[in-house]
């Protein structure tokens, strides 16, 4: 050997030149797809990003290969700009001609896809409907009305992940949950995840062996495994080719996705529900969804539906939802007028929440006026399958300052107040608000009407909240016909004994009347008219009635008024 180093060298001559950059280009490109993994469509604005990084490369590597010092003659800057054109000009024309034409198609694209210019498209994006509450929102049982809301769920499932010792150290939660309806039940389900990048090379073989379910009812979360050699292999905590986005885009590289949701269909089997999502105006406006791809999590395996299966509960999300109906709703007399008259101009207020009724899942939020003060003109309700999408007028406080109202019953409490759930009591809109401790457990309920929130009622339990709320409706005249509803029953007497307890915050008062055996539990938090009653007092107690041929010795009481 003649020991000289071996150097790499440029190709020599125009040709050469130009076949390298073009691979460098490739190599270059090849990377950048792959990592942010944009649709080959028009429509995508992602995909313009993705044609100027090429241009943009192959030009850079030209002016690598060929030399720089030509551009660096002129000291002036309008100099070195007109270089810059001149050396594109001679080296890489038709490079420079198409950057200079996707940027062009870029900006009239985004012009003409303004609402400023469409108004009435944009207005059209979404049917509103007007209904009726009483009729169209039926009062939902008990064992029907989540509890929870998304923090408390993921806090729950993440808490139940930590109880197996068997998984906890490989995988964990993924907080990353969906509320469906699973064999008529809301619930929220999540996939688990690879604790780490090591954790995912030594278990990518078997995949994710579970995911984790909620019950917004019971509260109750537990772990499902799957069949042994049934783990999920697509996730979005794989890294590589079984990434849930980027195996679907290989698989349907034109096809523009809204985020896929983690669901399970009725005998429990995971899948990624993948939202289609369309430009409906001009380039890059009005987003919409058209069908979805239903990705099998086990095996990778995906159909496109242009109609979904019933069973499948999310296929537009809440935020879609609402940006399509603050157009609808600030573009009723055109664009100038959202801007400055701003006549009948409506929008949704800041937050939403879910009900499940018929088997689907509807997306609710409050619609207020463009002063965007403490007063709702109505709200919507949305179903999250088929946006069939129906308008209610109900005048009433906002969701914000309902919370308020139920957080200052229970203000000696530091109970936080989440976001409402609307519900129909006694045909009433009502807001429905679980109230948390500060380790976001559920800990007391609360129900506000709509219409006049200063009638608030609270309970440990959602039945005798609604109890509670039904007889302050009762009392106020809001509700006629007004008896009490046919499962409470009411006991008169006299106080013998009275005894109190603590019992997780919550003051408890115990009240035996005069020949009776039985205890009426009701807390201070319910009714705090008892914290003044002592015994010789005569009270009328509704309560709880018990269960067929039960005697219990405690009957939860809901109110006691004296007299």
């Amino acid at each position: 050997m003649d020991g000289k180093k071996h150097r790499f060298h440029l190709p020599k001559g125009r040709v050469g030149r130009t076949v390298f950059c073009i691979l460098v280009t490739a190599l270059a490109g090849f990377v950048y797809f792959y990592v942010s993994l944009p649709a080959i469509n028009l429509h995508d604005g992602e995909f313009y990003g993705f044609l100027i990084f090429l241009c943009v490369v192959y030009i850079a590597c030209v002016v690598l290969t060929t030399g720089i010092s030509g551009l660096l003659d002129d000291a002036s800057v309008k100099g070195k700009i007109k270089s810059g054109f001149s050396f594109i000009k001679t080296h890489c024309l038709p490079v420079g001609v198409a950057l200079a034409l996707v940027l062009l198609a870029a900006l009239i694209g985004k012009v003409i896809s303004l609402p400023m210019f469409r108004a009435g498209a944009y207005r059209e994006l979404l049917d509103v409907q007007t209904g009726d509450f009483a009729e169209d929102v039926a009062q939902i049982s008990f064992n029907e009305i989540p509890t929870l809301d998304r923090t408390s769920a993921n806090y729950l499932g993440d808490r139940q992940m930590g109880t197996l010792s068997d998984m906890v150290s490989q995988f964990e939660y993924s907080n990353d949950s969906t509320q469906i309806n699973y064999q008529g039940r809301p619930v929220r389900v999540a996939p688990i995840g690879y604790a780490d990048l090591f954790k995912w090379f030594t278990n990518r073989g078997g995949g994710l062996p579970a995911y984790v379910v909620v019950d917004m009812v019971t509260q109750e979360a537990s772990v499902v495994r799957l069949p042994a050699g049934e783990g999920m292999k697509y996730s979005f905590s794989e890294p590589l080719n079984r990434n849930v986005l980027r195996h679907l885009r290989f698989q349907y590289p034109t096809m523009m996705f809204s985020t896929p949701e983690f669901e399970i269909d009725e005998e429990g089997h995971p899948w990624w529900i993948a939202p289609r999502l369309v430009k409906t105006i001009g380039l890059f406006g009005g987003r919409d969804i058209q069908g979805a791809v239903l990705m099998d999590a086990v095996t990778g395996e995906s159909e496109y539906y242009e109609t979904v299966p019933t069973w499948v509960d999310t296929l537009y999300t809440p935020q879609l939802i609402m940006e399509q109906y603050d157009y609808h709703g600030t573009l009723v007399r055109g664009f100038i007028n959202s801007i400055l008259g701003q006549r009948d101009v409506t929008m949704t207020t800041d937050g939403y929440n879910y009900i499940a009724m018929n088997d689907d899942v509807y997306v609710y939020t409050g619609v207020t006026s463009a002063n965007a003060d403490q007063s709702n003109l109505g709200f919507l309700l949305c179903n999250m399958r088929t946006k069939e999408t129906k308008y209610y007028v109900a005048p009433g406080a906002t969701e914000a300052a309902a919370r308020a109202s139920a957080m200052g019953v229970v203000q000696d409490l530091g109970y936080t107040a989440t976001f409402p759930l609307l519900l129909n009591i006694s045909g009433q809109p009502t807001y429905f608000i679980p109230l948390m401790d500060a380790t976001n457990l559920v800990k007391s309920y609360a129900m506000v009407n709509v219409a006049q929130y200063q009638i608030v009622a609270t309970g440990s339990t959602v039945s005798a909240c609604e109890r509670t709320y039904v007889n302050l409706l009762n009392e106020r005249g809001v509700v006629s016909g007004g008896g009490l509803p046919e499962e409470q029953g009411e006991a008169k007497g006299t106080i013998e004994e009275i005894r109190t307890a603590v019992l997780e915050g919550t003051s408890w008062y115990y009240i035996r009347l005069k020949g009776e055996d039985v205890f009426y539990a009701v807390s201070a938090a319910q009714d705090r008219n008892v914290i003044v009653l002592s015994e010789g007092d005569k009270v009328t107690i509704s309560h709880a009635l018990p269960e067929a041929g039960e005697s219990p010795a405690i009957l939860e009481a809901y109110a006691v008024a004296a007299g």
